[in-house]
């Protein structure tokens, strides 16, 4: 499993799509969180994450599949998958492996995001002025989240031998994990089943943590969800050996 994850880790940082990939992220929430005036904390007024903790999610939907959609995809495409499959690894040495190296990119992405708390938490008047137990809440949602979507773009990877397929099945799923599930929950005629379906949608499981009070609740669900992906992704596996 460790030398699945280095060899996918050097894969990554040897390719100029990480780069790209990071460099799309850390602008983007730039440019929403201080220049666009819709979204920006400047002219907000308070020191306060809320916007970015909101509109990262909607961003990490589209970049994390973009991270992982040719971890199995390219491999069955080469022929690779096979003579990795007859090698002394489990089938869960492998997808926990590729997995973890995804995730960690993902914690990756997430770290150069703490100059935004530092600066809000130096902005404030006073200094420190900041809900931190808040943004702490917000952070470990995010990194569970992250770990969701990577765990669904790992399982739409391993569907198929194109990348721009697994990219697009990667999103659907986790657009409609998050925001989906919470939007059908909405409809009328779910009556008393609507507030425990919404209650299983990923972004209010993500909003629950960032209330400042973690809930291990939260956190075991959306371990749980991730689990249930790099379950199916190994069934997927199994199913290449037959």
């Amino acid at each position: 499993m460790l030398a699945i994850l280095r060899k996918e880790i050097n894969s990554f940082l040897g390719s100029p799509v990480a780069y790209i990939i990071m460099a799309v992220f850390l602008t983007a929430i730039g440019l929403m969180l201080w220049v666009f005036p819709e979204t920006s904390l400047l002219d907000y007024g308070y020191a306060d994450l809320g916007t970015f903790f909101n509109l990262t999610p909607y961003v990490m939907l589209f970049l994390v599949p973009a991270l992982t959609m040719r971890l199995f995809a390219e491999e069955v495409r080469t022929g690779t998958l096979e003579w990795l499959l007859t090698r002394p690894l489990s089938r869960w040495g492998l997808v926990v492996g590729k997995f973890a190296a995804s995730w960690v990119l993902v914690a990756g992405l997430l770290l150069p995001t703490l100059v935004y708390y530092l600066s809000i938490y130096q902005l404030g008047n006073p200094v420190g002025n900041i809900d931190s137990a808040s943004v702490l809440g917000s952070y470990l949602g995010l990194l569970l989240l992250g770990g969701v979507f990577a765990a669904i773009g790992l399982f739409a990877s391993s569907l198929n031998d194109n990348q721009v397929v697994a990219f697009v099945i990667g999103v659907f799923l986790s657009f409609l994990l998050y925001v989906g599930l919470s939007a059908v929950a909405g409809l009328s005629f779910w009556g008393p089943l609507a507030y425990p379906l919404s209650w299983m949608a990923l972004d209010e499981q993500y909003r629950a943590l960032g209330r400042g009070l973690i809930d291990s609740r939260n956190v075991v669900f959306l371990l749980s969800v991730t689990v249930l992906f790099l379950f199916f992704t190994e069934r997927r596996l199994a199913a290449y050996q037959r």
